[in-house]
């Protein structure tokens, strides 16, 4: 049985579909099948960051509607092996989305595939409830800005009001010399987040270079994201793994 995950943040900026494009790759090099969901439907970028723009033909909806099987709407990334990607719509009504159907696409994804991140819409909207309610975990993406920290802790608090049990924390494009400006840490992130961290990925120029060459951001293995990123991947698959210095 897979485990879906849901990549959510309070707000935008913070590298939220960086995060679930990487992640998902990551585990897909370790060996997992993975499927990455766009679900941020209108503002679809997922693509982008997996280096898939001209590989996707149908989206999620074509599923939904019973057009075309779960398995004929999932584009293989011609890069990374194990590596599954479905778009989200470009015309988009959300009367169209029913939620049994989308329980059963979901139940449908952990029979095919070891794992299957979605990278949720930024915000805690509809598409942001949807993809927790039908989610194992959630993983939240912050930095260590003040506005994103406070809608972290807002998202975090109504996906508890939700139910969820395992939430987690990744503090993202973490420059440390900022956070000793401020007289910040990463405890204090977690603090007032209120989520058990999974990951500190820092800013790294790598993950632009990577986003405009068509190149995923694992082929980057000397950069610092590159190999945070993997140890998160490890961390979902329970690996003890010791943060990083950088």
């Amino acid at each position: 049985m897979g485990k879906v995950i849901a990549v959510v943040s309070g707000k935008g900026g913070t590298g939220k579909t960086t995060s679930a494009a990487a992640i998902s790759s990551c585990l897909a090099a370790l060996g997992k099948k993975t499927l990455c969901i766009d679900f941020d439907a209108g503002l679809k970028n997922l693509d982008l960051a997996l280096c898939m723009t001209d590989f996707a033909v149908m989206d999620y909806m074509d599923v939904l509607k019973g057009d075309v099987e779960l398995v004929e709407a999932c584009s293989e990334s011609p890069q990374i092996s194990d590596l599954f990607f479905i778009a989200a719509p470009t015309v988009f009504n959300q009367e169209d989305e029913d939620a049994e159907a989308l329980k059963a696409m979901f139940d449908e994804v952990r029979q095919e595939f070891d794992f299957c991140i979605i990278d949720a819409p930024s915000g805690v909207g509809k598409g942001f409830r949807q993809a927790i309610t039908n989610a194992d975990m959630s993983i939240i993406v912050t930095t260590g800005e003040l506005p994103a920290m406070r809608d972290a802790q807002h998202a975090a608090s109504i996906i508890c009001e939700m139910g969820a049990k395992d939430v987690r924390l990744l503090v993202n494009r973490v420059i440390p010399k900022n956070l000793k400006r401020i007289k910040t840490t990463v405890d204090d992130l977690i603090d007032t987040v209120g989520a058990k961290l999974i990951g500190i990925v820092p800013e790294d120029k790598s993950v632009f270079r990577a986003l405009h060459a068509g190149s995923p951001l694992i082929r980057y293995k000397k950069r610092f994201a590159a190999y945070d990123y993997l140890d998160v991947a490890h961390r979902i698959l329970g690996d003890e793994v010791p943060l990083r210095r950088w």
